[in-house]
């Protein structure tokens, strides 16, 4: 009975649970529940930045190599726009198939809260996101948690302490030391991740209702219907080609997953997602520059739902659409499910910015989707976590910088018992 209470995973259902009864029948909860979740979600963040710099300088630094780490970069961005593409594809497919908003009767939205997206939207600039990346001050880049900046600084900073040789090994060994600090800290503040998945769970049920989702049901169960798929069709089809076991993997971050469904944030788990991709076998520096730059660039949840977002409004408005219309959708959201990476409600603003380059219907039209998109962020969140977590094996097995023995380990009942009990 201790062992089951212990266990991180039967907290956080538990967690989720009660805060789904709480949502339904104390709905004056949500803005307090709202509050637990941010401070949750707040611990979390405070510490990605600084685990992202010293994890990609530390590998860098022991790798020693600017080329590979080229190489490295370059498959991973190959990889997920080939992935991203596909993910788009299906959610186009399936939304043709289902017709999800055929004959669907919604409530309008509120169009005043739609003034943020679609301002943002218009801002939105390709080349303007890419010069982005490249900080003008690192503190600054900190301060705000840009990933990319962070990242970028990271590479740069890992290539100078490799140069430095025997010199450098004092430093080396200091970060080191650091980046575990940071992962005992990380130790701790995942002992309040029930807490932060029942505040969010609670604050998304009380603050919207379960009835908001009666007329928008079609749509969130083929969501949901696509989301899974791809998961076990597309994503399996990549872990048996590579010879590892999907199931296994998704045993092995089972926690991490109900806390995003707790949560709807996949930032959530981001470090402790790293720390497991390393514990099962992959490279730090391999971890290091695929994990971070997924959480921008391998969105695959965020594109089956702006496929599906995209096909759904245009059946509820009747708007009729050719093949080369949905091409053109296709090959817009490839550039837009980018460019808004990492900006809060960047769901929405990606969607009013591809409809803004379309220029097939009113923006305002999505509004009818803001009650019931927290209910499938989480869809979205989990879609995009378990997919950079596959990237990174897979991009670790075709660089020959994945522990085989570690991975058979870490699959093991015994030790993700272990780990669930520990808290990390």
């Amino acid at each position: 009975m201790k062992s089951i209470l212990s266990n991180l995973t039967f907290q956080v259902l538990v967690a989720i649970t009660l805060g789904v009864l709480v949502g339904v029948f104390y709905p004056a909860f949500a803005p307090h529940a709202e509050l637990i979740s941010k401070s949750f979600i707040n611990m979390i963040s405070m510490l990605i930045a600084p685990i992202i710099f010293f994890t990609i300088v530390l590998g860098i630094a022991h790798m020693g190599d600017m080329k590979k780490v080229g190489r490295v970069g370059g498959k991973a961005l190959l990889y997920f726009e080939i992935v991203t593409t596909i993910a788009i594809i299906i959610g186009l497919v399936v939304a043709n198939v289902l017709k999800p908003g055929v004959n669907v009767q919604v409530p309008p939205g509120d169009v005043t809260k739609m003034a943020t997206y679609t301002a943002q939207a218009g801002e939105i600039n390709w080349l303007e996101f890419i010069a982005h990346i490249i900080p003008k001050n690192i503190f600054e880049a900190f301060t705000k948690g840009e990933i990319l900046q962070i990242l970028f600084f990271a590479i740069l900073f890992g290539y100078g302490l490799s140069k430095m040789g025997e010199k450098g090994h004092s430093l080396i060994s200091s970060f080191d030391k650091i980046s575990k600090v940071l992962f005992n800290i990380m130790k701790v503040v995942m002992r309040f991740a029930p807490i932060g998945a029942f505040g969010g769970m609670a604050f998304c049920v009380g603050k919207y209702g379960l009835g908001t989702l009666l007329p928008m049901a079609k749509l969130m169960g083929s969501v949901y219907l696509t989301c899974f798929l791809f998961i076990f069709v597309v994503l399996n089809g990549i872990c048996r080609y590579y010879k590892f076991s999907l199931w296994q993997y998704l045993k092995y971050i089972r926690q991490e997953i109900l806390i995003v469904l707790g949560t709807s944030s996949s930032e959530s788990v981001l470090p402790s997602m790293m720390k497991k991709m390393e514990d099962i076998g992959c490279d730090k520096s391999v971890v290091g520059l695929v994990i971070p730059t997924g959480y921008s660039f391998n969105l695959d949840g965020t594109a089956i739902y702006l496929a599906m977002a995209v096909i759904f409004l245009t059946q509820v408005f009747n708007v009729d659409l050719s093949i080369g219309e949905q091409i053109s959708i296709m090959a817009v959201l490839m550039v837009t499910s980018k460019g808004a990476a990492g900006v809060t409600g960047s769901g929405f603003i990606v969607l009013a910015s591809t409809l803004t380059a379309l220029k097939i219907m009113p923006v305002e039209h999505i509004a009818i989707l803001l009650g019931v998109d927290r209910f499938m962020s989480e869809a979205r969140a989990i879609t995009n976590m378990i997919g950079n977590g596959i990237a990174t094996i897979v991009i670790a097995k075709s660089e020959n910088e994945f522990d085989q023995e570690k991975y058979l380990k870490a699959i093991s009942p015994a030790a993700i018992e272990k780990a669930e009990e520990d808290h990390f």
